[in-house]
């Protein structure tokens, strides 16, 4: 038997630009989700969490906390672009043409902009990226460029996963 190595997401070394990366899982959005975002976050606008005070906005239903939104595509990203990031240093330009409703499923993808060496760091490298949020209709929901550092391979940290290994010697197949 063989364990086969993981995904482990990309090193500043595996970015061009002009790639694009569909990100692989989408996420239906649900009341709760807008709920705990707002309690969370402390935003007070009805318009997230009154339904009868939503419905006689123009919207006519509650609308999803526009950070909820920028955090799921954000984090939908990470398998692709910042699984070995050592920062985040910022998100730019952030726009939300259209609005995420409850029950909306949102997918996402990232095209490399940029890359640099970092100037202050040999093991990183700098990438900017521009994500775009879509809904179940390919309805654009947000975009925003991000900029990140990112471990080269050589000097990104272990991920080698010992307990595994003990797990695997311990139930080997008695045959």
């Amino acid at each position: 038997m063989s364990v086969k190595k993981g995904w482990n997401g990309r090193f500043y070394e595996d970015f061009e630009n002009g790639d694009i990366y569909s990100h692989p899982l989408g996420r239906t959005v649900t009341k709760t989700d807008n709920i705990y975002m707002t309690l969370m976050t402390q935003n007070t606008n009805p318009v997230h969490f009154d339904s009868y005070y939503s419905e006689q906005t123009e919207f006519g239903e509650p609308l999803v906390d526009s950070t909820f939104t920028i955090a799921l595509v954000t984090g939908q990203s990470v398998t692709d672009l910042s699984q070995n990031a050592m920062a985040n240093l910022g998100w730019d330009e952030v726009r939300l043409p259209n609005p995420v409703f409850e029950g909306d499923t949102i997918y996402s993808f990232s095209e490399v902009l940029g890359k640099r060496e970092s100037k202050s760091r040999p093991n990183v490298g700098i990438v900017n990226v521009k994500t775009s949020g879509y809904n179940q209709r390919s309805e654009i929901v947000i975009t925003f460029k991000r900029t990140f550092m990112i471990y080269k391979k050589d000097y990104a940290p272990k991920k080698e996963n010992k307990l595994l290994a003990n797990v695997l010697e311990k139930n080997k197949p008695q045959y």
